[in-house]
């Protein structure tokens, strides 16, 4: 048998980056698998074999009641959570507005809140189950002018370890995979705003965010998206309440350079 054969899985962020890779990694597992986000745009990659579409705005919590509630009444109930939906906006404290602020909160934190309270009856249900939020480095370590974005990436490992506490007797785990930089469409639109916005341009920022890594260059979405794999899994059976970096030997790096 897959991995996950008779498992059916929710992916929020599921039509780009890192959750459409941990989408893909699921079915070909044998997963039953539900992607959902708002509607991709035009030209976006395309979703993988067997995964199933659905749309819902994740700082909406009523569209997030019912999208979990039909994904679970259409498949027979829910067994993995991937709470993968996010945004980056920059600014620091002073910069940043109570809209970009507020914005920040609601897809990062309030979203993944909504997906998490309205899986575990199902999860409950199951009498096991797995909870997958995507944070990141920067819930440890902060760039300049990231104000919103790290503290949002903070709170989402917090409320994990809520879940894993809180859920255990349930047989429920929840966990955080926490990714440096990863060659995602949101990274590369990030890469063209401290650029010239051209694609080469766009290519040598991310280049150079790469060689700030241990490895040498930024992680694929298929790369993180196998963590998540492995914490959703039955392998991962005794793991619950950790934050997991994927990160190139980002965090292990002392900022501090000795003279040659």
């Amino acid at each position: 048998m897959a991995e996950f054969d008779g498992k059916v899985a929710l992916v929020t962020g599921g039509f780009s980056g890192i959750g459409h890779a941990t989408a893909g990694v699921l079915a070909a597992r044998g997963a039953t698998v539900v992607a959902a986000g708002i509607p991709p745009a035009r030209g976006a990659e395309p979703l993988p074999p067997g995964v199933k579409p659905a749309y819902a705005d994740v700082t909406d919590e009523t569209a997030v009641a019912d999208l979990v509630d039909h994904v679970a009444a259409a498949h027979g109930g829910l067994d993995i959570l991937v709470a993968a939906a996010g945004i980056q906006r920059y600014g620091d404290t002073a910069q940043t507005t109570a809209d970009t602020w507020n914005e920040v909160l609601a897809v990062n934190v309030t979203g993944a809140f909504y997906a998490v309270k309205y899986a575990l009856p199902h999860l409950r249900a199951r009498g096991a189950g797995s909870i997958v939020i995507v944070s990141s480095v920067q819930a440890f370590v902060t760039q300049h002018s990231v104000a919103a974005y790290t503290t949002s990436k903070g709170a989402l490992n917090a409320l994990a370890r809520s879940v894993a506490v809180d859920e255990a007797k349930h047989g429920i785990r929840a966990n955080t995979v926490c990714p440096a930089s990863v060659d995602t469409p949101m990274l590369r639109a990030s890469a063209r705003s401290f650029s010239d916005g051209s694609d080469q341009a766009a290519q040598d920022v991310v280049e150079s965010w790469g060689r700030m890594h241990p490895l040498g260059r930024v992680a694929r979405p298929d790369e993180v998206a196998e963590a998540i794999a492995f914490l959703a899994g039955d392998r991962a059976g005794f793991i619950t309440g950790i934050s997991l970096p994927v990160d190139g030997g980002l965090l292990a790096k002392a900022a501090v350079v000795l003279p040659q």
